[in-house]
């Protein structure tokens, strides 16, 4: 399964009227967060494929001319959800280490555990009936000590840690670190056990298998 991933900024190369030439195979479209709802709903547009997103730390920017709207109209929220698209088993958590009292989509330690908590039924579920627990973790955050960042905004969750080794899902799809045009490749993809963490930083085009492994 061909899947777009993007996240933190309008990517020119993604925000086009050539985008259905670009990108018109893909089969699903993964959002990690901090993008303005307008483009998100453009894409989900062009392309008549799912949008599975998570929040970010910013609040949504929209035009001038568009009214707010809670969500971004076509597209699927993610955040505490675990899904199955076409065999992929694809799951949420929205956010940013808490670090300040505004904005929206901050969370503690102890509160993202939590979150990861309530996704545990759905994940002993699929194990059960799937033989595995997930394929495709999506974040905002990336996990702690990877990609992430000495500031405490943008440090990781160390319950990511956890999860990537519990669960060992294929992909954790993260945003929130942003990356200049001079960086490494291990700064956009590594290998942490099983998982490949994927920054979609701009946007990435990644193929998944929707099968998985079995444990």
């Amino acid at each position: 399964m061909k899947v777009l991933s993007v996240s933190d900024v309008v990517d020119p190369l993604v925000y086009t009227k050539s985008l259905p030439e670009r990108f018109g195979d893909v089969d699903l479209v993964i959002s990690s967060g901090d993008l303005p709802y307008y483009y998100l709903e453009f894409i989900v547009t062009m392309l008549h494929v799912p949008l599975f997103f998570v929040r970010g730390n910013h609040a949504p920017m929209k035009k001038p001319w568009e009214r707010e709207h809670p969500l971004p109209q076509g597209c699927v929220n993610l955040d505490q959800r675990v899904l199955n698209y076409r065999g992929l088993l694809i799951a949420g958590l929205e956010g940013s280490m808490k670090y300040s009292d505004r904005g929206i989509a901050q969370y503690t330690e102890g509160e993202m555990r939590l979150k990861v908590a309530r996704l545990i039924p759905h994940l002993l579920w699929n194990k059960l009936r799937e033989g595995r627990y997930l394929d495709v973790l999506v974040t905002h955050a990336p996990p702690f000590g990877i990609h992430d960042k000495p500031d405490r905004c943008h440090t990781g969750f160390k319950v990511f840690n956890w999860f990537i080794e519990t669960f060992r899902p294929q992909y954790l799809i993260h945003g929130h670190v942003h990356l200049s045009g001079y960086h490494r490749p291990e700064d956009v993809l590594v290998k942490v056990g099983d998982t490949w963490v994927l920054n979609t930083y701009g946007h990435r085009v990644t193929e998944i298998s929707p099968k998985g492994r079995e444990a």
